[in-house]
């Protein structure tokens, strides 16, 4: 069997010994991990090395984590999985708009983390180093669809305009679309697609979903300001107004 590199993971947080904890139980899964505690340090350290995700602690002392997490949404594409305290509930909510794809509140459990970790590396199209992935065989792989002169590709996370450039989705971004696409012409409330995309609870007056259609709908909408392929409704939520045809060959 054909050895398969380690994953990079940056871990971002001001206190040494949090720091320390997650590199030691990172590493003893397998993990490659490096350490920054602060941006001078975050940007360091991708200028020095390409990294799969970033373990991210918004409470950063005198620098602020949601700077850096818009850095690193605005400039690199990695994985965002952030750490915040149990009362941080803004800077939560602002961090999954700024495409932050997992959050999880201190004190935590570092099973839990690691666990995380896997999942968004899953999601974000990168496997586990040791998970071992057959090719696929004929007809496996998902059909391209097409919408509204847009293409998609959901086994890729890929998203192609109508000029044929390929959009740059966040892994939030794509989520939702995914949800979109499997619940065409329903309309669905804010908390169903809450749990479609994260499977959380979220506050009642959570309104990360209303930024999050409004990011996505500056790629799909031939105009986002009148928007018609997703359309408000009224007292529910929002809903796909067109159901996605696949292509043929």
């Amino acid at each position: 069997m054909v050895a398969v590199a380690a994953k990079n993971i940056l871990v971002v947080d001001d206190d040494a010994k949090i720091r320390t904890l997650l590199r030691r139980c990172l590493e003893g899964d397998g993990y490659s991990v490096v350490e920054a505690h602060d941006a001078q340090t975050v940007r360091a350290a991708f200028a020095a090395a390409h990294f799969d995700l970033v373990t991210l602690d918004l409470n950063l002392g005198v620098e602020d984590g949601l700077d850096i997490a818009r850095e690193l949404h605005r400039d690199q594409d990695v994985p965002i999985f952030m750490l915040t305290g149990k009362d941080d509930v803004i800077d939560r909510v602002v961090g999954l708009e700024l495409g932050a794809d997992d959050y999880l509140t201190k004190p935590f459990h570092i099973r839990e983390v690691l666990a995380r970790v896997k999942s968004v590396l899953r999601r974000s199209g990168k496997r586990d180093r040791d998970e071992e992935v057959p090719p696929p065989g004929p007809g496996a792989e998902d059909p391209w669809l097409s919408l509204d002169g847009l293409k998609v590709k959901l086994d890729r996370m890929l998203l192609v305009d109508r000029d044929g450039q390929e959009c740059d989705l966040t892994t939030a971004d794509f989520k939702l679309l995914a949800a979109f696409l499997d619940h065409a012409k329903k309309p669905l409330s804010r908390d169903r697609l809450m749990d479609l995309i994260d499977g959380q609870s979220w506050a009642p007056l959570d309104r990360t979903i209303d930024n999050q259609v409004a990011r996505l709908r500056k790629k799909v909408e031939r105009d986002p300001a009148r928007p018609l392929l997703i359309k408000t409704v009224r007292g529910v939520g929002y809903v796909l107004t067109e159901a996605p045809q696949a292509m043929q060959g």
